[in-house]
Formats: structure tokens, C-alpha cells, sequence
């Protein structure tokens, strides 16, 4: 489904050159779960970034379901991240003005989708969130408020879900039911990759990638990277 072929990122020039990431190839085939480790300034939000379409590469290939989305303009990336491709970040970007069910909505109102409420509902019942519809953002707790975020995410029923540390600015309890969410998608069918400096939130996932300065330093399988169980 996903193949990033040796992918580069450089920023700036001469002795403001800084390389992001050096020639990172990975593949994430559908239902695989992978976590991506490493630390800060390693390259990982960098080639989240990239997988997703929000920003490009100096050089490589970034191919999702076949096609070269580093070659395609702003307007087809849009495309993508509103179908195919998903984010889920730390920081939850809800809109503070809007409850609940109008964030969740938000998705399908730039799609264009008409009657999306009761799907929006239905999402938030997924997360266990239908009895909040209703409220806004300064209502709820920072585990629901990520909740909210993971059914916007879902809403549009993505093929790739990309999870920047979904989970950093959670108390572990929390963290943990965040986490649990994410095995339940995956244990669907949906395939994640995760962002985290978090080594108990990583051994959940099929495959850990470390990044170094750039590069993967180290792969580590963890039994099977893809879910079979359907």
C-alpha cells in the first residue's frame, strides 16, 4: 500500500544545511502497524510529514496504493488527506468554537458530503464519545478531546491512519486507553503508523523503525507487522 524509496530531506544551505532525513526506505502494506522511535530531532516527524503529503522531499519517492503522491500537486495531496490519509498529532486541533459533532463533521463539510451527521455520531459513539456530542473542546478532558480527534480522523474512513505521539500529553492511564483505541483499529483492518518516544506504547506495534540523525538505525519485528486476524 505505502512504499517510501530512499527519501532525503535537506533544509537550508551551506552552514545552514541541515539534513532531516538521509535515504529512508520503509514499506507499510495494509493492516501493518509500525511505530516509528527515536530521538528528538532523529527525522520522525519529518517523515511523518512527508508520508502524508504535508511537506515533500528533496529527493526520493514517497508511492501510496501505486501512485507517486511526492510528484502531485497541493491540490491532489488535499485529495489524498481527506481520503485516503489521515492524522492523528499530539496537540488535538480541534476548533474551540465548535462542539464535538461539528469538529467530527468538519471533514466531510470539505468533502462536500451531504446528511454527514449521523456518520459523524456513529463515529463518536466508536470512541465512546456520543453522549458528548454536544459539548466543546473546554468541556472535556484531554482524553476525550483526543478522542474527538481519532473519530475526525476516522470519519472519512482512511486507508492509512499517521499518529504523530497521540499520546504524549496524556497522564499513563489515560495513554494507555488512547493507546488501546489504536490496537482496536488496527485489529479492524486499518493500518498506523505511530510516531513515539515511548517504548511501552511501541512494543504494540508489529514493527519499531529507529531513526538516528536522519537515518533508520534499527528495525526490530515483533512477530507479525500485519493483522490477519479477518
Amino acid at each position: 500500500m505505502l512504499v517510501v524509496k530512499s527519501v532525503s530531506k535537506i533544509y537550508g544551505e551551506g552552514t545552514n544545511r541541515v539534513v532531516a532525513l538521509n535515504n529512508v526506505s520503509l514499506e507499510a502494506a495494509k493492516g501493518d502497524f509500525i511505530a516509528v522511535m527515536g530521538h528528538s530531532g532523529s527525522g520522525k516527524s519529518t517523515l511523518l510529514n512527508i508520508i502524508g503529503g504535508l511537506d515533500y522531499p528533496s529527493s526520493g519517492e514517497v508511492i501510496l496504493d501505486g501512485r507517486r503522491i511526492d510528484a502531485m500537486n497541493e491540490d491532489a495531496l488535499v485529495d489524498i488527506r481527506r481520503g485516503r490519509i489521515t492524522y492523528v498529532f499530539q496537540q488535538y486541533h480541534l476548533l474551540p468554537s465548535l462542539t464535538a459533532l461539528e469538529n467530527v463533521l468538519l471533514p466531510l463539510t470539505f468533502r462536500g458530503t451531504n446528511n454527514g451527521t449521523q456518520r459523524a455520531l456513529d463515529m463518536l459513539a466508536r470512541v465512546g464519545l456520543d453522549k458528548r456530542a454536544g459539548h466543546k473542546p473546554g468541556q472535556l478532558s484531554g482524553g476525550e478531546q483526543q478522542r474527538v480527534a481519532i473519530a475526525r480522523a476516522l470519519v472519512n474512513d482512511p486507508a492509512l491512519i499517521l499518529a504523530d505521539e497521540p499520546t504524549g500529553n496524556m497522564d499513563q492511564k489515560t495513554g494507555m486507553e488512547i493507546l488501546e483505541l489504536f490496537r482496536q483499529l488496527h485489529r479492524e483492518g486499518h493500518s498506523i503508523i505511530m510516531v513515539t518516544h515511548n517504548p511501552e506504547i511501541a512494543r504494540h506495534a508489529g514493527e519499531i523503525i529507529v531513526l538516528q540523525d536522519g537515518q533508520i538505525a534499527n528495525r526490530v519485528e515483533q512477530g507479525r507487522s500485519r493483522n490477519n486476524e479477518h
